[in-house]
């Protein structure tokens, strides 16, 4: 019986390769064309500005005692899984933000807080509770003591929305409780809680 030649063996396995490399290259292009893209991730340092209203008692955009919050911000956040926890600082000014005192009244000039932040990603969309410490600063009206910069805490939450090329908007609120400020008029001295709301927009840049 006559062998075959090894031109012919040679032809035969090339073709059997050949048969057998075009499903695998097909199903390559087919895992590669249809592969997920990167989740959106939250993770990043970030600065920006925002602009608000500050209210006196609860917040009443009629109120007359109301003062605008204008500032900036910057901060760090770190993502895990649809979790995400994070670092801020902010600086405002309020332009005159009024309370009441007894026989006379404070208002507001500047404030600067440090916040934690924590929240739940939805892709794009960020949903989150902050907390931290405040120090404002406040302009005396028949007020004799200059009351200056006093510490407080502050309490919030946001939403804020991611768009292309880094850049994010956020609705915030803020409540902030400033203890025991201490003012000295012609009524005489006394104590008392002071307690501010603010409801600001923002812009983030993330990096």
């Amino acid at each position: 019986m006559r062998q075959p030649s090894k031109r012919t063996l040679w032809l035969s396995l090339s073709l059997l390769f050949l048969l057998g490399a075009q499903p695998l290259r097909a199903a390559d292009l087919s895992a590669s064309a249809y592969q997920d893209p990167p989740a959106f991730s939250w993770s990043g340092t970030y600065v920006g500005a925002h602009g608000g209203i500050g209210f006196t008692g609860s917040p009443n955009p009629f109120a007359d005692r109301n003062g605008v919050a204008v500032g900036v911000q910057a901060g760090y956040n770190m993502q895990a899984g649809p979790g995400i926890v994070g670092a801020e600082v902010e600086g405002s000014y309020l332009g005159d933000t009024e309370h009441k005192v007894n026989g006379g009244k404070l208002k507001e000039k500047w404030r600067a807080a440090i916040k934690a932040k924590a929240g739940l990603t939805f892709d794009q969309t960020l949903v989150y509770g902050t907390a931290g410490y405040a120090m404002t600063s406040y302009k005396k009206g028949g007020v004799q003591n200059d009351v200056g910069f006093k510490g407080g805490y502050l309490v919030g939450a946001g939403v804020e929305q991611a768009f292309a090329g880094g850049l994010s908007a956020k609705l915030e609120y803020n409540y902030i409780m400033t203890p025991d400020v201490r003012t000295s008029t012609i009524a005489g001295s006394s104590e008392k809680d002071i307690n501010s709301h603010v409801i600001k927009a923002g812009i983030n840049m993330r990096f």
